[in-house]
């Protein structure tokens, strides 16, 4: 089976649920792209990660990278290898100790970002459910140079990803609180972060 390489491009909010998102990603010598829904606590992670930022204390992937590197465990790769009934499988492989675990997607990834290494996806599983803009690509490609670009609207069509999986709605609770949980991380405002922590676990707990 082929493994095509990935990038995380991003987190949107799911149009099926207020308290799940959408991972994106994106093919890295491709055009397409591939959701993959998972819950919020995972979907902060990955952001915090993607967005450069840092906690106060370690969150679970986190602590997993610091046990790997205290036993000098090295990540090889993530790769998302099957895709059964709708839900995504991954492994993480290790070159040394030269073993590899299952483990979901979204924590695989989050700790592929930690780590810095690679992430693959089957190519069987992008066939069957990656979103595929080769063709609008094409048509960028045969127009003449002078209008290569085309419009702007169709710029922001073609670089926003996100437009075209995410349904608009008004922003829920659990949403804009984890955006002022972001914004205090990153004003470095840890009170008011831990505060905003325990609000939200209430929250998705009830």
């Amino acid at each position: 089976m082929d493994k095509i390489e990935v990038k995380a491009i991003g987190i949107t909010q799911s149009p099926d649920s207020p308290n799940a998102y959408a991972l994106i990603l994106r093919e890295k010598n491709g055009m397409r792209s591939l959701p993959i829904i998972i819950g919020p606590f995972e979907a902060q992670s990955i952001a915090l990660v993607l967005e450069g930022l840092s906690t106060p204390r370690p969150l679970t992937h986190d602590l997993m990278r610091n046990l790997l590197e205290k036993l000098d465990a090295h990540i090889e790769e993530v790769y998302i290898n099957d895709l059964r009934d709708g839900t995504f499988y991954a492994r993480i492989i290790f070159d040394d100790p030269p073993i590899d675990i299952d483990a979901r997607p979204s924590d695989a990834v989050a700790l592929a970002l930690r780590c810095q290494v690679p992430i693959f996806v089957n190519s069987e599983i992008l066939d069957q459910a990656g979103i595929n803009f080769t063709e609008r690509h094409r048509e960028y490609e045969e127009r003449p140079e002078t209008d290569i670009f085309g419009s702007q609207e169709e710029e922001e069509e073609e670089i926003d990803f996100t437009r075209k999986i995410e349904r608009e709605k008004p922003k829920t609770k659990v949403e804009r609180l984890q955006e002022e949980l972001e914004k205090a991380i990153k004003e470095e405002n840890y009170e008011l972060a831990a505060k905003i922590r325990d609000e939200l676990k209430k929250i998705l707990k009830s």
